[in-house]
């Protein structure tokens, strides 16, 4: 388990974007890859490392966000 922080960042959001991907949720591609960083990032930051926690933890972020105000 020796996998750097930010290897584990990418992979998490990889898995979070490839199944809202694949159940087409992504409406704006840029701000749900901005979105899924963030919430994967701190996280992490706060000690989480198990990666399908966190990739599912964004998806449940992701679905449950209030829509951004144009």
């Amino acid at each position: 388990m020796g996998e750097s922080v930010h290897i584990l960042v990418e992979d998490a959001v990889q898995i979070a974007w490839d199944f809202l991907e694949a159940s087409g949720e992504i409406i704006d591609g840029y701000e749900t890859g901005r979105f899924l960083v963030n919430a994967v990032g701190r996280m992490a930051l706060a000690g989480e490392r198990r990666k399908i926690m966190l990739a599912n933890r964004a998806i449940d972020a992701c679905r449950n966000r209030t829509p951004q105000a144009a």
